[in-house]
């Protein structure tokens, strides 16, 4: 098997401050718009004076990030593109690629939702219970039809934003600053791909639970059928959450989507993050265009 080497390709954008009442984010209390985005430092280790002999018989690097990047960009050459990053993750060989890096990072929107009840079963387990009736109420409504205000309910029961940062370190993101007003929650591709991991993967690493995770799926698997796109256009048997949301400072569209599907008989997580859509149909348009070339440029370089 081929080993893959992820190259992050930064892609800056600046997306405008102050955010407006949308199906796809309903905001509580102040925005924090311009919070800094995570920065992440990267080392480089020198290699070894002295290769082993067996290196010269290793396989070829395939990268799955310069694929990515190279299906990617020419969706973007269009004046209503703004800012798009990427991540997929072929469950079945490990294989992963990410496009647009650590920054910017981007309003989540109502994609948040899927962390907020992720951290709502954390806290359960922890407290050895199953969630209440209300609870489940909230989380079918809130991840189903992106009901707003069970979404506010849930992120109190968590413990507001500082609870659904510290159950996002549990997880292992690393990059997500979370926010009063849900909706503004900061995070990149990466970081929710390894949510996705977390929801869908083999092992979470008694993390979530089996149950939990199987309960969370199963609600992705549900979405009312107007908010069927997204990440779903890259395949079938899809499981989803989007998010949407307007700038009332420039008009301009945050579109997100993340999800799994199945393509090609192999199943792939994959977000794709964007804004500075001038619509919300093109944002879709774009998200939806974006997730089916990633998962054929990881499909095809992971052979």
């Amino acid at each position: 098997m081929s080993r893959h080497r992820i190259r992050r390709c930064a892609l800056s954008a600046s997306v405008a401050a102050t955010v407006v009442l949308a199906g796809g984010a309903y905001l509580t209390g102040g925005s924090p718009d311009h919070a800094p985005a995570a920065v992440a430092s990267v080392s480089s280790v020198p290699p070894a004076a002295t290769a082993p002999a067996a290196a010269a018989s290793e396989e070829p690097v395939v990268e799955l990030d310069t694929e990515l990047a190279a299906a990617v960009e020419p969706l973007l050459t269009g004046a209503d593109t703004g800012a798009v990053s990427v991540a997929v993750l072929d469950v079945g060989s490990g294989a992963r690629a990410v496009y647009g890096g650590t920054e910017p990072s981007y309003e989540t929107a109502s994609i948040v939702k899927v962390d907020i009840l992720a951290a709502l079963l954390l806290r359960a387990q922890d407290e050895d219970r199953v969630l209440t009736a209300g609870e489940r109420a909230h989380a079918v409504a809130m991840i189903g039809r992106s009901d707003n205000e069970s979404a506010t309910a849930l992120l109190a029961d968590v413990g507001g934003a500082a609870g659904l940062d510290a159950a996002n370190e549990r997880l292992g993101l690393t990059a997500t600053t979370a926010a009063k007003a849900w909706g503004l929650t900061r995070t990149t591709a990466a970081d929710q791909l390894t949510l996705l991991e977390a929801v869908f993967g083999k092992d979470a690493d008694g993390k979530l639970s089996e149950d939990s995770r199987t309960y969370l799926r199963g609600l992705m698997t549900r979405i009312e059928a107007d908010q069927q796109w997204g990440v779903s256009a890259a395949g079938s048997d899809w499981a989803l959450k989007n998010g949407w949301m307007p700038r009332s400072a420039t008009g301009l569209w945050n579109i997100n989507s993340i999800g799994e599907v199945t393509a090609g008989g192999r199943t792939y997580l994959v977000a794709v993050l964007s804004g500075g859509q001038s619509t919300k149909e093109a944002g879709v348009a774009l998200v939806e265009a974006v997730a089916k070339a990633a998962v054929r440029a990881v499909r095809a370089g992971a052979g």
